[in-house]
């Protein structure tokens, strides 16, 4: 076995594989053989670092130099001095990793500084294509543990114990959710995983399976025992290639390795598991809807109860828990619950990741103790709002959550204190928003969204959500009236209270949530007819400022609808009524003198 001098670690996440770090390890692999290296530094393909802004992403240890944004072009400077040589590529290195002549370890930066890895613990770390480097950092011990020293009563009881809740939104007692399976009665029971993550902007559970595919095989194997299920289904969608490979390679080790299939470590303990790829319905990420998907059937959510617990797939009981609650359950059982507990607040343990993107500095994928403030998310872990803007809001939750205000910044993210603010933890999306959004453009949005992926099943989710947009609509248009405001209000309740499933139940949270912090916006546009963002075309006003104009006439010669006049060197006027508020004429002006209100 080579003993390698130095180990190069490539992001080979969907984030930095789009940017292209598949062809920097080709150029990296014929690099180091021209130099005659290939038998003195390991190439490792992991999963996301974190700080998908700056892909792609290259690590050298052991001096733990963080490259970012590499080139193909900078491969062949890499090998030559750093590798070859020992002089590390300062230009090249992630700015904040840098203190004079010093390296700063990651875990000093402010993005890493402030969180808490414990989900994302192999992310960037391991080959996840590569079992053996899985159980080289324990994996499958809490697997053995379980199989040889405990009995499925007292798995169950620890994961109460440590007050773990499930992370796909809901927030529910994982423990007590595999009491509730244990407990059924049925002579064939199941364990599925929910990786259907559909919000917008959302890549959490994506990045774990790309990143620790083995983690959640183990997780579900111990859940399978727990609750004396056989069999489990992974349910993931087809739109994530890289996650949906890397998982297949992981479940064919674990069966080559005897770690799934017939007398698991030699007990009587038998568990298998398969891929089941959905079709990008945003409805399937409600568990009925799922576990129908997964039948073969159309995705469309039941009555409950019953619940899966108790009828879940093809009538017989089904634990369903999503990635990210599968991705603690090993470290749990490893660690202990005084470990787990020891981190987040009274009621939400441990911690919680999430996909930080929108307006913000350091787009990516954080994982933070349950109870750190949204402040020191947005300000501290990603770096601020860009071009010096103020943060305006945060939506969390996605079209199922709500927009935080900046005055409830400094509110802890946890899942009682978001629902205390109109909010919900949901699965781990955080968008952030500056001055320049419009927070009825973005209810629109949200809703848009929701009228798309609803399945039509129930009547208050089906037409109740369109009649919202349509308010919507017609109040970005213009020619909203108050009384429109106190009906859409009106019929977010109706929605909430009577919708079947939780799509339709939480549709009109984005709408509820900016009309509770931002009616003022909502009262500009039916009263004033303006957009104080500036952001709904059918409300912008482009205007020439008469002392900056210096009648050069390009913005003429520009507008496709000749709505712009004037005389060569004096100031040009826009007619308001031709004009189709396209922009051209701002984008054209070299002066300033245009203006969008």
């Amino acid at each position: 076995m080579n003993i390698y001098r130095s180990h190069v670690l490539i992001c080979g996440g969907t984030g930095c594989t789009s940017s292209g770090s598949v062809t920097l390890q080709e150029e990296f692999e014929s690099r180091l053989k021209e130099n005659g290296l290939e038998n003195e530094v390991k190439l490792v393909q992991t999963g996301c670092f974190g700080l998908c802004a700056l892909g792609p992403i290259v690590v050298v240890y052991p001096e733990g130099a963080f490259y970012s944004r590499v080139n193909k072009e900078d491969v062949k400077e890499i090998v030559e001095e750093h590798l070859l040589k020992g002089r590390i590529v300062k230009r090249l290195l992630y700015s904040e990793t840098v203190e004079e002549d010093n390296i700063k370890s990651l875990n000093e930066t402010q993005f890493y500084a402030k969180q808490m890895r414990v989900a994302l613990r192999n992310c960037g770390v391991i080959n996840p294509e590569n079992i053996d480097e899985y159980i080289a950092v324990d994996g499958y011990q809490a697997l053995g543990k379980v199989l040889t020293e405990m009995t499925p009563e007292e798995v169950i009881q620890i994961i109460k114990d440590s007050g773990l809740r499930g992370r796909g939104g809901g927030g529910f007692s994982t423990g007590m959710k595999w009491q509730f399976t244990h407990d059924a009665k049925g002579d064939q029971k199941y364990v599925a995983c929910n990786a259907d993550e559909g919000d917008p902007g959302a890549f959490m559970d994506r990045s774990i399976l790309e990143g620790d595919p083995h983690a959640i095989i183990e997780a579900m194997a111990i859940a399978g025992y727990a609750v004396g299920a056989d069999q489990g289904y992974v349910y993931i969608r087809a739109e994530y290639p890289i996650a949906v490979e890397r998982l297949r390679i992981a479940i064919n080790q674990a069966r080559e390795y005897g770690l799934l299939g017939k007398n698991i470590f030699g007990t009587d303990f038998s568990f298998d598991l398969d891929i089941r790829l959905g079709a990008g319905a945003f409805v399937c990420g409600e568990e009925t809807a799922l576990l129908t998907s997964i039948e073969g059937k159309r995705g469309e959510p039941r009555p409950r109860p019953p619940f899966p617990a108790i009828k879940g797939l093809w009538g017989k009981p089904t634990l369903l828990n999503n990635v990210e609650t599968y991705a603690n359950i090993a470290q749990i059982i490893l660690n202990g619950v005084e470990w787990f507990t020891s981190m987040g607040t009274e009621k939400s343990k441990g911690t919680k990741v999430f996909a930080l993107g929108g307006k913000i500095n350091n787009t990516g994928l954080v994982e933070i103790p349950m109870g750190t403030t949204l402040r020191e998310i947005v300000e501290e872990i990603g770096g601020g709002i860009p071009n010096g803007k103020k943060f305006k809001a945060a939506q969390t939750g996605g079209p199922s959550g709500g927009c935080i205000p900046a005055e409830l910044i400094d509110t802890p993210i946890d899942y009682d204190s978001l629902i205390a603010i109109g909010s919900m933890m949901g699965s781990g999306g955080l968008i952030v928003m500056d001055e320049d959004n419009c927070m009825v453009d973005i209810a629109k949005f949200f809703l848009e969204f929701t009228v798309d992926e609803s399945c039509g099943k129930c009547t208050p989710c089906r037409i109740g959500t369109r009649r919202l947009l349509e308010i919507l609509t017609k109040i970005t248009d213009g020619k909203g009236t108050m009384e429109d405001i106190d009906k859409m209000e009106e019929l977010c309740y109706a929605i909430k209270a009577s919708s079947l499933c939780g799509l339709g139940q939480t549709a009109p949270n984005p709408v509820l949530s900016t009309l509770q912090y931002f009616r003022d916006e909502y009262i500009a546009h039916v009263q004033d007819k303006k957009c104080p963002a500036g952001v709904c075309k059918a409300l912008a006003q482009y205007t020439i400022d008469p002392e900056k104009c210096k009648g050069c006439s390009l913005c003429a010669r520009q507008c496709p609808a000749n709505a712009i006049t004037g005389e060569i060197k004096s100031p040009f006027v826009i007619d308001q009524e031709k004009c189709i508020k396209c922009g051209a004429c701002q984008t054209a002006c070299k002066f300033g003198a245009i203006y969008k209100a």
